[in-house]
């Protein structure tokens, strides 16, 4: 019986401290991945979106995420000549990273 209370009161108490982080992240949405994804919205979308076709010298967004687990924001860009990009970005839309998405996993500068 004390075990079962034990268990009890400690899934109570992460419980309360999941609430309690979540509350004092100010109601900031971080995707953890899987079906989670979030994409980008709003300004910042206009933002992530610019500095990420900056970074390719151009193509077309075609996928967004927030909290990326590489990166808080990732930006999909398909070029012209039909290769994609990931670019990873910080809060601050600043390039931290990008990867081409083909056999060779090479990124944009071809290092």
């Amino acid at each position: 019986m004390l075990a079962r209370r034990g268990k009890l009161l400690a899934v109570t108490g992460v419980a309360l401290l999941i609430v309690a982080i979540g509350g004092s992240a100010g109601g900031a949405v971080i995707a953890t991945g899987g079906d989670d994804e979030q994409p980008i919205t709003g300004s910042g979308l206009d933002q992530a979106s610019e500095a990420a076709l900056d970074h390719t010298g151009g193509g077309r967004v075609t996928g967004t995420e927030i909290g990326d687990e590489e990166s808080f924001y990732e930006v999909e860009v398909t070029r012209d000549d039909g290769s994609q990009v990931d670019v990873q970005l910080d809060e601050n839309f600043n390039v931290v990273g990008d990867k081409v998405d083909n056999e060779t996993e090479s990124d944009v500068d071809g290092q």
